[in-house]
């Protein structure tokens, strides 16, 4: 396994392990200098892709916090972050907490301009996702906003989430897609059943999968999966990690974004980078979570 991933068709290599921002940020946050020292150990580590949105935060008065959040890192981080990019989103709102669609074209353009400043405003957001479809505005109506920006020089690469492959093909007549944001994990294996996976592969764009441990609710029941806990303590691994792994066995286009608010926790999935499962072991984690 190569140790870094095309981003898209872009020529840009990343690491093959990216942090997902979203649980620094919204209800039940740690405290900022955790979420600081939790990014700050991912780029020791190797890590160049950080996941957000505008949409982290606790409600709409919070907006865009977690990617304020990440360039406070950054500005305070003393490594190189050259090569560190941001990939954030918009078109969610959070009234009191809520998660909303809002594809409304005005609003896209005023939440791209505010992920832009709240970045830094100095650069030009290295990745901007559609959030979500909203079924109230066509695809080509709400990535248009995203087509401005990009030709204003306030977005490079632009990106879609929680989309379809006829979804995806309808944002690729409007703007160059280079990556894919859909949930995948042992629990929802959607995107192999759907097409998008392959898809993906095919076309060259990169799938980033969300919650690719499954959420809290449930990391822990990964303890259970028969054969895993035995093939994780063999190879020195968690069964998180060995999760990761077995992800990226499954595609080269695939870049995991784990959620992390710890520097322990970010520092295990980046482990998964480093393993190559062997035909017989990833055998033995297909077998395992064929049971779920």
């Amino acid at each position: 396994m190569s140790h870094l991933r095309e981003l898209g068709i872009t020529r840009e290599m990343v690491f093959p392990i990216g942090l997902g921002g979203m649980p620094m940020s919204i209800r039940d946050r740690p405290p900022e200098d955790q979420s600081i020292a939790t990014i700050h150990k991912a780029l020791e580590l190797g890590v160049t892709l950080i996941d957000t949105a505008d949409a982290y935060c606790r409600d709409e008065s919070d907006k865009h916090h977690n990617e304020k959040l990440i360039y406070k890192a950054l500005q305070q981080y003393t490594g190189d972050k050259s090569q560190v990019m941001i990939a954030t989103k918009g078109g969610l709102m959070r009234p009191n907490g809520a998660w909303t669609q809002n594809g409304n074209p005005d609003h896209l353009r005023k939440t791209i301009r505010e992920s832009f400043e709240a970045l830094g405003g100095d650069k030009p957001i290295d990745i901007w996702q559609y959030h979500s479809p909203d079924p109230n505005y066509s695809i080509k109506d709400a990535l248009t906003p995203a087509k401005e920006a990009q030709n204003a020089g306030i977005v490079r690469y632009v990106g879609v989430s929680n989309f379809s492959i006829d979804q995806l093909k309808q944002a690729r007549d409007v703007v160059e897609i280079v990556s894919v944001q859909n949930q995948y994990n042992p629990w929802h294996r959607n995107p192999e059943y759907d097409g998008v996976l392959e898809y993906c592969e095919a076309e060259g764009i990169t799938f980033l999968p969300w919650s690719p441990l499954g959420g809290m609710s449930r990391v822990k029941q990964l303890q259970q999966f028969t054969g895993m806990t035995d093939l994780a303590a063999e190879k020195g691994l968690s069964i998180y990690s060995l999760l990761l792994a077995w992800m990226l066995s499954k595609s080269p286009c695939i870049v995991p974004i784990p959620g992390a608010s710890r520097s322990e926790t970010i520092a295990d999935s980046i482990k998964a980078a480093q393993v190559r499962l062997e035909p017989p072991e990833i055998a033995i984690v297909e077998d395992a979570i064929a049971t779920v």
